[in-house]
Protein backbone atom coordinates (compact mmCIF):
# COMPACT_ATOMS: atom_id res chain seq x y z
CA UNK A 1 0.00 0.00 0.00
CA UNK A 2 0.81 3.48 -1.21
CA UNK A 3 0.72 5.51 1.76
CA UNK A 4 1.50 8.75 0.08
CA UNK A 5 -1.69 10.36 -1.78
CA UNK A 6 -1.67 11.15 -5.49
CA UNK A 7 -2.00 14.46 -7.12
CA UNK A 8 -5.23 13.88 -8.44
CA UNK A 9 -6.28 12.26 -4.98
CA UNK A 10 -4.35 15.60 -3.23
CA UNK A 11 -5.98 18.02 -5.98
CA UNK A 12 -9.50 16.59 -4.93
CA UNK A 13 -8.95 17.09 -1.10
CA UNK A 14 -7.70 20.62 -1.70
CA UNK A 15 -10.57 21.09 -3.39
CA UNK A 16 -13.39 19.77 -1.19
CA UNK A 17 -11.58 21.44 1.72
CA UNK A 18 -11.83 24.81 -0.24
CA UNK A 19 -15.84 24.34 -1.00
CA UNK A 20 -16.73 22.91 2.83
CA UNK A 21 -15.38 25.83 4.10
CA UNK A 22 -17.40 28.19 1.90
CA UNK A 23 -20.83 26.96 2.06
CA UNK A 24 -20.62 24.18 5.33
CA UNK A 25 -18.18 25.47 7.89
CA UNK A 26 -19.58 29.11 8.71
CA UNK A 27 -23.03 27.62 8.83
CA UNK A 28 -22.84 24.53 10.68
CA UNK A 29 -23.50 26.17 14.10
CA UNK A 30 -26.47 27.53 13.33
CA UNK A 31 -27.61 24.22 11.42
CA UNK A 32 -27.01 22.67 14.94
CA UNK A 33 -29.02 24.68 16.73
CA UNK A 34 -31.88 25.17 14.05
CA UNK A 35 -31.55 21.09 14.08
CA UNK A 36 -31.47 20.80 10.18
CA UNK A 37 -29.20 21.29 7.59
CA UNK A 38 -29.93 23.91 5.19
CA UNK A 39 -31.12 21.31 1.81
CA UNK A 40 -29.55 24.00 -0.58
CA UNK A 41 -26.47 22.08 0.09
CA UNK A 42 -27.65 19.11 -1.17
CA UNK A 43 -27.09 19.82 -5.04
CA UNK A 44 -24.20 21.65 -4.28
CA UNK A 45 -22.65 18.67 -3.01
CA UNK A 46 -23.81 16.98 -6.12
CA UNK A 47 -22.33 18.95 -8.26
CA UNK A 48 -18.75 18.80 -6.05
CA UNK A 49 -19.23 15.48 -7.07
CA UNK A 50 -19.30 13.92 -3.39
CA UNK A 51 -22.60 11.61 -4.20
CA UNK A 52 -20.81 9.79 -7.20
CA UNK A 53 -17.45 9.90 -5.66
CA UNK A 54 -17.39 5.41 -6.17
CA UNK A 55 -19.94 5.14 -8.62
CA UNK A 56 -19.02 4.10 -12.30
CA UNK A 57 -19.12 7.20 -15.00
CA UNK A 58 -21.52 4.85 -16.71
CA UNK A 59 -24.41 5.34 -13.97
CA UNK A 60 -23.39 9.35 -13.96
CA UNK A 61 -20.39 9.14 -11.11
CA UNK A 62 -16.91 10.05 -11.00
CA UNK A 63 -15.73 6.17 -10.86
CA UNK A 64 -12.78 7.76 -8.12
CA UNK A 65 -11.00 5.36 -5.83
CA UNK A 66 -11.85 4.37 -2.37
CA UNK A 67 -8.92 6.19 -0.59
CA UNK A 68 -10.55 9.25 -2.56
CA UNK A 69 -13.78 8.50 -1.01
CA UNK A 70 -12.21 8.29 3.03
CA UNK A 71 -10.22 11.74 1.79
CA UNK A 72 -14.00 12.97 1.00
CA UNK A 73 -15.13 11.59 3.89
CA UNK A 74 -12.64 12.69 6.22
CA UNK A 75 -13.00 16.46 4.82
CA UNK A 76 -17.15 16.08 5.34
CA UNK A 77 -16.28 14.61 8.70
CA UNK A 78 -14.42 17.34 9.95
CA UNK A 79 -16.42 20.34 8.16
CA UNK A 80 -19.35 18.84 9.50
CA UNK A 81 -20.66 15.37 10.51
CA UNK A 82 -24.40 15.85 9.99
CA UNK A 83 -23.26 16.90 6.08
CA UNK A 84 -21.06 14.07 6.36
CA UNK A 85 -24.03 11.27 7.38
CA UNK A 86 -26.20 12.46 4.07
CA UNK A 87 -23.87 11.42 1.96
CA UNK A 88 -22.65 8.48 3.62
CA UNK A 89 -25.83 6.97 3.75
CA UNK A 90 -27.05 7.81 0.54
CA UNK A 91 -24.47 6.97 -1.67
CA UNK A 92 -21.62 5.44 0.79
CA UNK A 93 -24.80 2.86 1.81
CA UNK A 94 -27.86 2.06 -0.38
CA UNK A 95 -25.54 3.37 -3.88
CA UNK A 96 -23.11 0.94 -3.05
CA UNK A 97 -25.59 -1.62 -2.80
CA UNK A 98 -27.50 -1.37 -5.87
CA UNK A 99 -23.97 -1.26 -7.66
CA UNK A 100 -23.24 -4.30 -5.88
CA UNK A 101 -26.36 -6.41 -5.76
CA UNK A 102 -29.18 -4.68 -8.07
CA UNK A 103 -29.87 -5.61 -11.38
CA UNK A 104 -28.90 -3.48 -14.46
CA UNK A 105 -32.42 -2.28 -14.47
CA UNK A 106 -32.10 -1.25 -10.82
CA UNK A 107 -28.31 0.50 -11.78
CA UNK A 108 -29.98 2.70 -14.68
CA UNK A 109 -32.96 3.46 -12.47
CA UNK A 110 -31.47 4.83 -9.46
CA UNK A 111 -27.95 5.13 -9.57
CA UNK A 112 -27.98 8.25 -11.76
CA UNK A 113 -29.50 10.37 -9.49
CA UNK A 114 -28.05 9.29 -6.14
CA UNK A 115 -24.35 9.98 -7.97
CA UNK A 116 -26.03 14.03 -8.75
CA UNK A 117 -27.55 14.55 -5.40
CA UNK A 118 -30.72 14.75 -7.37
CA UNK A 119 -32.18 11.57 -5.50
CA UNK A 120 -31.38 11.03 -1.59
CA UNK A 121 -31.71 7.50 -0.28
CA UNK A 122 -32.18 6.34 3.14
CA UNK A 123 -31.16 2.91 4.26
CA UNK A 124 -33.92 1.13 6.57
CA UNK A 125 -32.72 -1.47 8.96
CA UNK A 126 -32.94 -0.68 12.15
CA UNK A 127 -36.46 -1.14 14.15
CA UNK A 128 -37.45 0.13 17.52
CA UNK A 129 -36.80 -3.03 19.01
CA UNK A 130 -34.13 -4.59 17.26
CA UNK A 131 -30.56 -2.27 16.91
CA UNK A 132 -27.65 -4.79 16.48
CA UNK A 133 -29.95 -7.92 16.45
CA UNK A 134 -30.87 -7.16 12.90
CA UNK A 135 -31.38 -10.98 11.73
CA UNK A 136 -34.57 -10.63 13.72
CA UNK A 137 -36.56 -7.94 12.82
CA UNK A 138 -39.98 -7.79 12.52
CA UNK A 139 -40.78 -5.80 9.42
CA UNK A 140 -42.28 -8.15 7.00
CA UNK A 141 -42.99 -7.95 3.57
CA UNK A 142 -45.58 -10.69 1.91
CA UNK A 143 -46.13 -11.87 -1.44
CA UNK A 144 -49.22 -10.67 -2.84
CA UNK A 145 -49.31 -11.56 -6.51
CA UNK A 146 -46.76 -10.10 -8.43
CA UNK A 147 -46.56 -8.12 -5.60
CA UNK A 148 -44.88 -7.13 -2.15
CA UNK A 149 -47.11 -5.61 0.74
CA UNK A 150 -44.98 -4.21 3.23
CA UNK A 151 -45.64 -3.28 7.07
CA UNK A 152 -43.52 -2.42 9.79
CA UNK A 153 -41.55 0.22 11.27
CA UNK A 154 -38.05 1.42 11.20
CA UNK A 155 -36.12 3.53 14.08
CA UNK A 156 -33.12 6.01 13.84
CA UNK A 157 -32.70 6.31 9.77
CA UNK A 158 -30.86 8.71 8.79
CA UNK A 159 -32.14 11.10 5.59
CA UNK A 160 -35.64 9.41 6.21
CA UNK A 161 -38.26 12.69 6.02
CA UNK A 162 -35.96 13.84 3.08
CA UNK A 163 -35.52 10.74 1.35
CA UNK A 164 -36.60 9.55 -1.93
CA UNK A 165 -35.72 6.21 -1.59
CA UNK A 166 -35.63 3.84 0.86
CA UNK A 167 -33.60 0.60 0.65
CA UNK A 168 -35.80 -1.35 3.24
CA UNK A 169 -35.35 -4.40 5.09
CA UNK A 170 -38.06 -7.23 5.50
CA UNK A 171 -38.86 -10.77 6.67
CA UNK A 172 -40.17 -12.46 3.56
CA UNK A 173 -39.80 -15.94 5.17
CA UNK A 174 -39.15 -17.81 8.61
CA UNK A 175 -37.00 -16.95 12.00
CA UNK A 176 -33.82 -15.67 11.53
CA UNK A 177 -31.10 -13.96 9.23
CA UNK A 178 -32.15 -15.57 6.28
CA UNK A 179 -35.71 -14.80 6.08
CA UNK A 180 -34.58 -11.27 5.43
CA UNK A 181 -34.62 -10.15 2.44
CA UNK A 182 -34.34 -6.40 0.92
CA UNK A 183 -36.56 -4.12 -0.93
CA UNK A 184 -36.11 -0.34 -3.34
CA UNK A 185 -39.15 1.74 -1.84
CA UNK A 186 -39.85 5.18 -3.25
CA UNK A 187 -41.12 6.97 -0.55
CA UNK A 188 -43.78 8.29 -2.33
CA UNK A 189 -46.19 4.97 -2.29
CA UNK A 190 -49.20 4.85 -0.51
CA UNK A 191 -48.67 3.69 3.39
CA UNK A 192 -45.09 5.13 3.56
CA UNK A 193 -45.01 7.40 6.67
CA UNK A 194 -42.14 9.49 8.49
CA UNK A 195 -42.05 11.44 11.77
CA UNK A 196 -38.40 13.51 12.16
CA UNK A 197 -36.87 12.52 15.66
CA UNK A 198 -36.01 15.82 17.20
CA UNK A 199 -33.67 16.41 20.10
CA UNK A 200 -30.70 14.47 19.57
CA UNK A 201 -27.30 14.86 20.93
CA UNK A 202 -25.17 14.85 18.03
CA UNK A 203 -25.90 15.63 14.63
CA UNK A 204 -28.59 17.87 15.15
CA UNK A 205 -28.70 19.13 11.67
CA UNK A 206 -29.18 15.67 9.85
CA UNK A 207 -33.01 14.31 9.38
CA UNK A 208 -33.18 11.07 11.25
CA UNK A 209 -36.45 9.62 11.18
CA UNK A 210 -39.12 7.04 12.76
CA UNK A 211 -40.49 5.22 9.35
CA UNK A 212 -44.09 3.41 8.82
CA UNK A 213 -45.08 1.22 6.47
CA UNK A 214 -48.91 0.64 6.44
CA UNK A 215 -49.53 -1.91 3.16
CA UNK A 216 -47.16 -0.44 1.18
CA UNK A 217 -47.39 -2.43 -1.94
CA UNK A 218 -44.00 -2.73 -4.51
CA UNK A 219 -43.91 -4.73 -7.61
CA UNK A 220 -41.57 -7.55 -7.26
CA UNK A 221 -38.96 -6.09 -9.61
CA UNK A 222 -38.21 -4.13 -6.37
CA UNK A 223 -36.54 -7.04 -4.73
CA UNK A 224 -32.71 -6.18 -4.59
CA UNK A 225 -31.18 -9.59 -5.00
CA UNK A 226 -32.88 -12.75 -3.90
CA UNK A 227 -35.17 -13.43 -1.48
CA UNK A 228 -33.73 -14.74 2.04
CA UNK A 229 -30.73 -12.60 0.75
CA UNK A 230 -31.11 -9.37 2.92
CA UNK A 231 -29.02 -9.81 5.93
CA UNK A 232 -25.89 -10.63 4.11
CA UNK A 233 -26.53 -7.35 1.63
CA UNK A 234 -27.20 -5.51 5.23
CA UNK A 235 -23.86 -6.64 6.58
CA UNK A 236 -21.82 -6.27 3.21
CA UNK A 237 -23.16 -2.59 3.06
CA UNK A 238 -22.30 -2.16 6.84
CA UNK A 239 -19.05 -3.35 6.19
CA UNK A 240 -18.04 -0.52 3.59
CA UNK A 241 -20.17 1.83 5.76
CA UNK A 242 -18.07 1.24 8.66
CA UNK A 243 -15.01 2.24 6.45
CA UNK A 244 -16.92 5.67 5.80
CA UNK A 245 -17.43 5.84 9.57
CA UNK A 246 -13.98 5.54 10.22
CA UNK A 247 -12.62 8.12 7.54
CA UNK A 248 -15.57 10.50 8.98
CA UNK A 249 -14.48 10.10 12.54
CA UNK A 250 -10.70 10.97 11.06
CA UNK A 251 -12.03 13.95 10.05
CA UNK A 252 -13.51 14.87 13.60
CA UNK A 253 -10.20 14.22 14.89
CA UNK A 254 -8.40 15.97 12.45
CA UNK A 255 -10.66 18.85 13.33
CA UNK A 256 -10.38 18.65 16.98
CA UNK A 257 -6.08 19.15 16.40
CA UNK A 258 -6.52 22.29 14.00
CA UNK A 259 -9.24 23.88 16.53
CA UNK A 260 -6.58 23.40 19.59
CA UNK A 261 -3.42 24.28 17.62
CA UNK A 262 -4.99 27.35 16.29
CA UNK A 263 -6.65 28.49 19.60
CA UNK A 264 -3.34 27.63 21.83
CA UNK A 265 -1.42 29.83 19.66
CA UNK A 266 -4.00 32.76 19.96
CA UNK A 267 -4.79 32.66 23.76
CA UNK A 268 -2.66 33.33 26.37
CA UNK A 269 -2.53 32.68 29.61
CA UNK A 270 -0.49 34.02 32.70
CA UNK A 271 1.49 36.29 29.89
CA UNK A 272 2.35 33.39 27.74
CA UNK A 273 0.60 31.19 24.62
CA UNK A 274 -1.30 28.63 25.92
CA UNK A 275 0.73 26.64 22.90
CA UNK A 276 3.87 26.69 25.46
CA UNK A 277 2.36 24.79 28.39
CA UNK A 278 3.45 21.17 28.45
CA UNK A 279 -0.21 20.01 29.44
CA UNK A 280 -1.40 21.28 26.29
CA UNK A 281 1.13 20.47 23.85
CA UNK A 282 0.64 16.16 25.53
CA UNK A 283 -3.07 17.18 24.68
CA UNK A 284 -2.41 18.11 21.06
CA UNK A 285 0.15 15.41 20.73
CA UNK A 286 -2.79 12.62 22.11
CA UNK A 287 -4.72 14.10 19.19
CA UNK A 288 -2.02 14.10 16.52
CA UNK A 289 -1.20 10.56 16.91
CA UNK A 290 -4.81 9.21 17.28
CA UNK A 291 -5.32 11.00 13.71
CA UNK A 292 -2.07 9.44 12.37
CA UNK A 293 -3.36 6.19 13.48
CA UNK A 294 -7.27 6.27 12.70
CA UNK A 295 -6.78 7.11 9.22
CA UNK A 296 -4.13 4.63 8.75
CA UNK A 297 -6.35 1.95 9.63
CA UNK A 298 -9.18 3.49 7.24
CA UNK A 299 -6.99 3.89 4.25
CA UNK A 300 -5.85 0.34 5.01
CA UNK A 301 -9.54 -1.04 4.62
CA UNK A 302 -10.14 1.00 2.21
CA UNK A 303 -6.99 -0.21 -0.02
CA UNK A 304 -8.03 -3.64 0.52
CA UNK A 305 -11.49 -2.53 -0.73
CA UNK A 306 -9.90 -1.38 -3.91
CA UNK A 307 -7.92 -4.58 -4.45
CA UNK A 308 -11.21 -6.89 -4.44
CA UNK A 309 -9.91 -8.18 -0.50
CA UNK A 310 -11.50 -9.25 1.90
CA UNK A 311 -11.93 -6.42 4.50
CA UNK A 312 -14.93 -6.68 6.57
CA UNK A 313 -12.13 -7.13 9.92
CA UNK A 314 -10.28 -4.21 9.05
CA UNK A 315 -13.13 -2.42 8.67
CA UNK A 316 -14.21 -2.80 12.13
CA UNK A 317 -11.01 -2.01 13.63
CA UNK A 318 -10.95 0.80 11.74
CA UNK A 319 -14.43 2.11 12.67
CA UNK A 320 -14.14 0.82 16.13
CA UNK A 321 -10.56 2.56 17.05
CA UNK A 322 -11.86 5.87 14.88
CA UNK A 323 -14.71 6.46 16.84
CA UNK A 324 -13.73 5.65 20.04
CA UNK A 325 -10.60 8.03 19.19
CA UNK A 326 -12.84 11.13 17.81
CA UNK A 327 -14.64 10.86 21.55
CA UNK A 328 -11.29 10.98 23.06
CA UNK A 329 -9.96 13.55 20.77
CA UNK A 330 -13.04 16.01 21.15
CA UNK A 331 -12.96 15.75 24.84
CA UNK A 332 -9.50 16.69 25.15
CA UNK A 333 -10.25 19.52 22.70
CA UNK A 334 -12.57 20.98 25.45
CA UNK A 335 -10.41 20.45 28.11
CA UNK A 336 -7.82 22.54 26.08
CA UNK A 337 -10.40 25.40 25.38
CA UNK A 338 -11.64 25.26 28.58
CA UNK A 339 -15.10 27.39 29.14
CA UNK A 340 -14.70 28.17 25.86
CA UNK A 341 -15.29 24.43 24.83
CA UNK A 342 -18.40 24.25 26.50
CA UNK A 343 -20.34 27.26 23.81
CA UNK A 344 -21.20 26.88 20.46
CA UNK A 345 -18.87 29.85 19.75
CA UNK A 346 -16.40 26.96 19.04
CA UNK A 347 -16.36 23.87 17.18
CA UNK A 348 -15.33 21.12 19.66
CA UNK A 349 -18.11 21.24 21.53
CA UNK A 350 -20.04 19.85 18.15
CA UNK A 351 -17.67 17.63 17.73
CA UNK A 352 -17.76 16.12 20.83
CA UNK A 353 -21.33 15.56 21.04
CA UNK A 354 -21.19 14.11 17.23
CA UNK A 355 -18.77 12.12 17.53
CA UNK A 356 -20.58 10.60 20.85
CA UNK A 357 -22.73 8.85 17.93
CA UNK A 358 -19.85 7.44 15.92
CA UNK A 359 -19.68 4.69 18.71
CA UNK A 360 -23.25 3.26 18.80
CA UNK A 361 -24.60 3.23 14.61
CA UNK A 362 -23.66 1.04 11.94
CA UNK A 363 -22.52 -1.03 15.01
CA UNK A 364 -22.19 0.04 18.24
CA UNK A 365 -18.05 -0.40 19.29
CA UNK A 366 -18.98 -3.72 21.23
CA UNK A 367 -20.19 -5.48 18.15
CA UNK A 368 -16.72 -4.28 16.49
CA UNK A 369 -15.28 -6.03 19.01
CA UNK A 370 -16.90 -9.19 18.70
CA UNK A 371 -16.41 -9.39 15.23
CA UNK A 372 -12.62 -8.62 15.86
CA UNK A 373 -12.41 -11.34 18.51
CA UNK A 374 -14.04 -13.83 16.43
CA UNK A 375 -11.65 -13.19 13.63
CA UNK A 376 -9.18 -14.17 16.13
CA UNK A 377 -10.08 -16.69 18.01
CA UNK A 378 -12.67 -18.70 15.31
CA UNK A 379 -14.91 -18.56 17.93
CA UNK A 380 -18.36 -16.56 17.77
CA UNK A 381 -19.65 -15.03 20.62
CA UNK A 382 -22.99 -13.61 18.95
CA UNK A 383 -26.13 -16.19 19.97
Amino acid sequence: MDLVLTDEQLSFQRLAREFLDKEVVPYRAQWDRDESVDTSIIPKLGEMGFFGLTIPEQYGGLGGDYITYCTGMEELGRADSAVRGIVSVSMGLVGKVILSHGTEAQKQKWLPGIATGEVLACFGLTEPDTGSDAGNLRTRATRDGDDYVIDGAKMFITNGTWADLCLVFARTGGPGPTGVSAFLVPTDLPGFGRCEIKGKLGLRGQATAELAFDNVRVPRDALLGGEGEGFKIAMHSLDKGRVSVGAGCVGIIQGCLESVVQYSKERKQFGRQLASFQMIQDMIASISVDADAARLLVWRAADLIEKGKPFGVEASKAKFFASEAAVRAANLAIQAFGGYGYVDEYPVQKYMRDARVMTLYEGTSQIQKLLIGRAETGVSAFL
